[in-house]
């Protein structure tokens, strides 16, 4: 054999369940599409070929997870599970302090609740959905303080996750340090299309709020997936473990919220993880108010087991590999067609960059809503919208906020697909694309308080 040639790889598992899917007619996805008022949140799952709505908590877990399961310790105080996830927190992630809570919000609404008060400001590497609605709730007013590179679907920049120093001095010398509760950092970032953050970068931040009394709180929910980014991008990782790489990251911050059901291989769970006792006892008096015992914190003592358990799993070498590498493949395929996506491809989930792929259409009629209604009605295909309507509306003005990215994010859930399916994916994105001039756009006709992409309901134009 040439030893240049490229070996073909597979995924590091084998199967031993399977669930049978189902593909409707189109006459059938249409009459589902309208009765969910072509927000693919809102159609029934039965009714989905492939699910690429999200990867949170919809992962296939391991053999060693479900045995886990079998070991839950179901008393209401003091759960043994507890105690395992608490040291593999403490040891992967090299925090002091546990909270476990029943998803990542849990830990957001916590967290917010504590620190913010009326009339601060939090900073933050582009904002994620849940995050700043838990600080505004709290009286804050989320800033963004991503690099401008971020914002540019084609800019191929390594870590467009990144925090601008020089946005975040800007806003320090406007409001004052002492208006300025923390800085939250998602690795990677979610909105900006599963883009890293660099180590140097997570050095620079954390040495700047340091010397301005600003905490540094992680949103850990991809930090692993990061960490693959940081070893294979950044130079002076690349002979170094996924683990010794995390740990490092999470050195940079005084806390982190988490959730579970992406990073940690499971289908319900989260943390709030700190370093501070005073910060900690408040948390853990809180979370007996909102979630649970501060030993469960919402979760039975079999679902902290299989976080517990999912946590090392999810620092394999193996692991990672595959499950980026799976992205990969569909993002660069995509390219290949000459189809619009955020560039470089994420951690998670190939983003389609909906500006670019339906130019006719103006941002106010939802394009990335269209986008990914189109795609469920031409092959079953579920994804979702991150553009106009994720963003919301301005609570002063009550006009939408207008995003530079409008995207549609077809994300991966773990161990679940196959490389047969994926083939699938990019042939069904490449029949849209063909007929992208023909698709109109939607009206919004209900609108949730909060959250609104999630219930939204539209019609065609």
């Amino acid at each position: 054999m040439n030893p240049s040639k490229r070996r073909s790889w597979a995924e590091p598992f084998k199967i031993k369940m399977v669930e049978p899917l189902k593909m409707l007619k189109r006459e059938e996805r249409q009459k589902c599409l309208e009765e969910a008022g072509y927000n693919t949140f809102l159609l029934r799952s039965e009714d989905v070929y492939i699910d690429l709505l999200t990867d949170s908590g919809t992962n296939a877990m391991s053999d060693w997870q479900w045995a886990g399961m079998m070991t839950g310790d179901e008393a209401y105080a003091g759960s043994k599970n507890y105690y395992n996830l608490e040291q593999a927190v403490q040891h992967y992630y090299g925090y002091k302090y546990l909270v476990p809570t029943h998803q990542g919000r849990g830990a957001e609404h916590i967290i917010s609740q504590i620190l913010i008060k009326p009339g601060t400001f939090v900073p933050g590497n582009m904002y994620f959905t849940t995050t700043r609605l838990h600080q505004e709730l709290a009286g804050g007013t989320f800033v963004d303080v991503i690099v401008d590179e971020a914002h540019d679907p084609a800019n191929l920049h390594p870590f467009k996750g990144n925090v601008d120093l020089n946005k975040l001095d800007a806003l320090v010398k406007k409001v004052g340090a002492d208006k300025i509760p923390y800085i939250t950092i998602g690795v990677t970032v979610n909105m900006a299309g599963g883009q890293p953050v660099s180590m140097a970068n997570l050095k620079e931040v954390r040495a700047y709020c340091q010397k301005h009394g600003i905490r540094v709180v992680l949103d850990a929910t991809r930090a692993i997936e990061n960490a693959h980014f940081i070893r294979t991008r950044e130079k002076g990782y690349g002979n170094t473990s996924l683990a010794a790489i995390l740990r490092e990251m999470c050195s940079y911050s005084d806390a982190a919220t988490m959730s579970g059901k992406k990073d940690l291989l499971v289908n319900i769970g989260g943390f709030l993880a700190l370093n501070e006792w005073d910060v900690f006892e408040e948390a853990r008096n809180m979370v007996v108010v909102y979630e649970g015992l501060h030993t469960y914190g919402g979760l039975a003592g079999r679902d902290m087991e299989a976080m517990a358990r999912g946590l090392v799993e999810a620092v394999s070498e193996d692991h990672m590999r595959a499950r980026v590498g799976q992205v990969e493949y569909v993002g660069e395929k995509l390219i290949e067609a000459g189809i619009p996506v955020v560039r470089p491809i994420g951690g998670h989930a190939v983003f389609l960059d909906a500006k670019a792929f339906l130019p006719h259409l103006k941002q106010v009629q939802f394009p990335a809503q269209t986008l990914a209604a189109e795609l469920y009605l031409e092959s079953g295909i579920r994804s979702m919208e991150r553009g106009i309507v994720s963003a919301g509306r301005n609570k002063e003005t009550g006009d939408h906020y207008y995003p530079k990215l409008e995207l549609v994010r077809l994300t991966f859930p773990r161990r679940v697909y196959t490389q047969a399916h994926c083939d699938v994916l990019i042939e069904s994105v490449e029949a849209v694309y063909e007929n992208r001039t023909k698709i109109k756009g939607l009206k919004m006709v209900y609108e949730p308080k909060y959250l609104r992409f999630f219930q939204a309901r539209f019609e065609r134009e």
